[in-house]
């Protein structure tokens, strides 16, 4: 009838949102890759600011949307009316591009992906004035997984990191997911050798915050623990919080705590 109506009311506090764009950055060949970015309110050309990417880049998904904020959780605006540029990028392997770009990540996971995620960041760099020294990345699940590549195979480019919940080593990974992405270890060492993030752990040089459920059935609280003592024989330094008994996505009090966790962790390391 024409009469407007509240269906839903949320208590989320009043946040002063920024200015979003979409983007589309190409590849080495050519291939467009789809973006988004927030800027922090208030917009400054003339100021430097820090750089928060946001990553999943997993098989089936798809971040960036032409829908209501892009399709970016809440907190990555918060983050932005903190002084944050916030961005975001569906790589080569993510859903309805077709099934020659899914499958260009066959065999090889986190490779390619980890390239694209760098040119999108590259990007970024020319829509707002990026301190290089302030760049951070976050994911979970196969974003913590991306978090860690993007940090061990471009250690010069992040300053900081979470990761949450991350796979180490695909060859620790139900079979049912990785084989279908990887084939087995027996047909394709190479590529699990190459994928495995554990042989990578000393080339960390930013701070690293791993977080991760000691009751996750989905990626094992051992693939964390792996790279923990990956990391201790290494010598390598690195923060860590496990959550007691929350599963794969964490719920209630825990959830609020890693918001809050992340803020400060980046805040700390970036916005200085």
């Amino acid at each position: 009838d024409g009469e407007s109506r509240t269906v839903l009311a949320t208590a989320m506090p009043k946040v002063e949102l920024g200015e979003q764009k979409f983007f589309t950055v190409k590849t080495e060949d050519g291939t467009p890759l789809h973006g988004h970015v927030i800027l922090p309110p208030g917009h400054d050309p003339k100021k430097t600011y820090p750089l928060l990417h946001y990553v999943y880049g997993g098989p089936h998904s798809q971040l960036v949307r032409n829908s209501w904020l892009g399709g970016a959780q809440a907190w990555l605006y918060f983050m932005a009316g903190k002084g944050f540029v916030v961005s975001r990028l569906d790589g080569h392997g993510t859903d309805n591009r077709g099934i020659e770009f899914s499958q260009k990540i066959h065999r090889q996971m986190g490779v390619l992906e980890t390239r694209d995620q760098l040119h999108a960041i590259e990007h970024v760099k020319k829509i707002a004035s990026i301190d290089p020294a302030r760049i951070g990345v976050h994911g979970w699940s196969y974003g913590g997984y991306m978090t860690l590549n993007l940090m061990l195979r471009a250690p010069e480019v992040f300053a900081c990191g979470v990761s949450g919940a991350p796979v180490t080593d695909w060859a620790q990974y139900e079979t049912g997911y990785t084989e279908r992405y990887m084939d087995t270890p027996a047909e394709n060492p190479e590529g699990y050798a190459d994928s495995s993030m554990l042989p990578r752990a000393a080339a960390l040089k930013g701070r690293l915050l791993i977080v991760h459920g000691t009751d996750d059935k989905t990626v094992m609280w051992s693939h964390s623990l792996a790279f923990v003592d990956r990391c201790i024989d290494a010598g390598v330094l690195i923060d860590y919080m496990p959550y007691p008994m929350q599963k794969h996505g964490l719920r209630g009090k825990d959830r609020l705590h890693l918001y809050r966790l992340m803020t400060r962790f980046f805040s700390e390391h970036l916005d200085r």
